[in-house]
């Protein structure tokens, strides 16, 4: 018989029975409680922490055009949710996007599927976690963070758009980070697109009627966000806000290439 013992990823490590520890890394980084010598740590733990954004930059510099795809790690393999991440992986792909997700099974696991499937780049970003749950089979590079703060930090800064599909908590956090970041223009011709008309449809329909409707958010920012159930449609919306992106970044190419010149 034989024997199982438990299993933790912590960053490019991975440990094993009496190695794992009681609690993950982002916990210990957050918990103020104990004795005041554990604060003391804490400039230590920055070295780790700076050591985390190196190793993603360095691994995802050199990554095509990407798109981060979110959704539950709990979606079974071949319902209609799952289907839908494996066609929308595939349709990015042959746009010619990367594409990334958390890495694990689910609606991340359908996503990287399809794209690879479909000849493209298939990205996973996981996560130390105090239950462990796997890179999926269909994840051409994949990295483990420990903190959650870096490796959201990745998923915006080496992608051109969100695509949520139907998710948990999880995904809630991410969209609605993703949605504040647009909307206060920290990142900037980014599309947000919400795959699943009735399973969004709720949440839409509150954003509507309750923040806007009493002055939460502004009517524009309702235009922040793209409900669909076709992945050719999502497709399309990211490849015109790609589009309308592009004169911006000639232009601020000629404007530092002009500024140079000028100092020369």
């Amino acid at each position: 018989m034989k024997r199982t013992r438990p299993e933790r990823r912590q960053g490019s490590a991975v440990v094993r029975g009496d190695f794992v520890p009681e609690t993950t890394y982002d916990q210990r980084l957050l918990d103020r409680r104990g004795p005041a010598d554990w604060l003391h740590m804490d400039p230590w733990r920055v070295l780790r922490i700076q050591a985390e954004f190196v190793e993603g930059f360095g691994q995802l510099a050199e990554l095509p055009q990407a798109v981060t795809v979110f959704g539950s790690a709990r979606t079974p393999a071949g319902t209609p949710e799952y289907e839908l991440g494996v066609a929308l992986g595939r349709k990015l792909s042959e746009a010619g996007y990367a594409v990334i997700t958390g890495g694990g099974p689910g609606c991340m696991e359908a996503a990287n599927k399809g794209t690879t499937e479909a000849g493209g780049v298939s990205v996973g970003l996981g996560i130390e976690l105090p239950f462990e749950q796997s890179m999926n089979e269909y994840v051409d590079l994949g990295i483990e963070f420990r903190y959650f703060f870096v490796r959201k930090t990745m998923f915006v800064k080496y992608s051109c758009g969100f695509v949520t599909l139907p998710g948990g908590f999880g995904t809630l956090d991410e969209l609605f980070e993703a949605l504040t970041l647009v909307q206060t223009q920290k990142v900037t011709s980014f599309p947000v697109v919400l795959m699943g008309t009735e399973f969004w449809g709720g949440l839409v329909d509150w954003i509507k009627s309750t923040l806007e409707g009493t002055g939460k958010i502004s009517p524009a920012d309702l235009d922040l966000i793209h409900v669909t159930d076709d992945p050719d449609e999502a497709v399309r919306i990211i490849t015109g806000a790609d589009r309308s992106r592009s004169p911006q970044r000639e232009n601020e190419k000629e404007s530092v290439q002009g500024t140079v010149s000028d100092a020369q």
